[in-house]
């Protein structure tokens, strides 16, 4: 994508991008903005494992077997829960089938009217920020760094240039997947949302993120922060983290 796109969604704007590693013209990133009326959407990314054959196809392929099940649930469904893990079910056994070796990692918001949950596979995450700053949700990357984050055995900020960063122990595509579903969540009127995958995370400090995302316009923050991580991705600079990957993410806002 060469510029941020917006489409209004349960109640609410979703601002999405994604692009390639620079250097590179295969982006293995891929975004899903599901809108299912009623107010409800499900707002996706999903990034193929880096060094894997078939990483582009493998995020695609992920997003395209949580769309068809969303498509399937009766429409007298209240939850998407089901469908939901039904859809990332379907993708871990399509690549599984596939038999390449490919995987995914994924995070996915459930939204419906006010309320979010959240559920993902991998180093993927999401991001809640209250307009203060104060984080109200963020999902734990896993792989052996996040783990040390949560843990408090590792500073956020010195996990941003820890040299197995890189390393995860859950994917769709792995024969013991597992799905780590969050707690149901009501939005506050000023609340923004981030989904993104770890080219995001992997260049932005977590304070310089949630002061990016929180106040504004969404979609001043949603040109901000492909610009920052550009750069940091092409000329590393002390003090700051740099990572060249791709870069894919959703920024949502619910409506007044």
């Amino acid at each position: 994508m060469e510029d941020v796109e917006q489409l209004s969604v349960a109640f609410g704007e979703a601002l999405f991008f994604t692009t390639a590693c620079p250097g590179r013209e295969v982006n293995e990133d891929a975004i899903g903005v599901f809108p299912l009326g009623e107010g409800r959407a499900v707002l996706a990314v999903a990034d193929g494992v880096g060094g894997q054959p078939a990483g582009e196809s493998a995020s695609r392929r992920t997003l395209e077997c949580l769309w068809d099940a969303l498509l399937a649930a009766p429409d007298s469904e209240e939850s998407l829960r089901t469908p939901i893990l039904d859809g990332i079910e379907a993708g871990n056994r399509a690549l599984l089938e596939a038999g390449h070796g490919a995987a995914a990692t994924l995070a996915v918001a459930e939204l419906r009217g006010r309320e979010l949950r959240s559920y993902h596979v991998g180093d993927a995450a999401i991001l809640l920020v209250g307009q203060r700053g104060r984080v109200k949700l963020q999902t734990v990357a896993h792989s052996p760094v996040g783990y040390a984050v949560e843990a408090g055995l590792l500073d956020p900020e010195d996990a941003l240039h820890h040299e197995e960063r890189h390393l995860i122990s859950n994917a769709v595509g792995a024969p013991d997947m597992r799905i780590e579903i969050g707690s149901r969540l009501v939005l506050g009127r000023r609340d923004t949302l981030l989904l993104a995958t770890d080219g995001l995370f992997d260049n932005v400090h977590q304070g310089e993120l949630n002061e990016t995302i929180r106040t504004g316009a969404l979609e001043k923050a949603g040109r901000s922060l492909p610009a920052t991580c550009r750069a940091r991705m092409e000329a590393a600079a002390p003090g700051l983290p740099s990572k060249p990957d791709d870069l894919a993410f959703v920024l949502f806002r619910p409506g007044r």
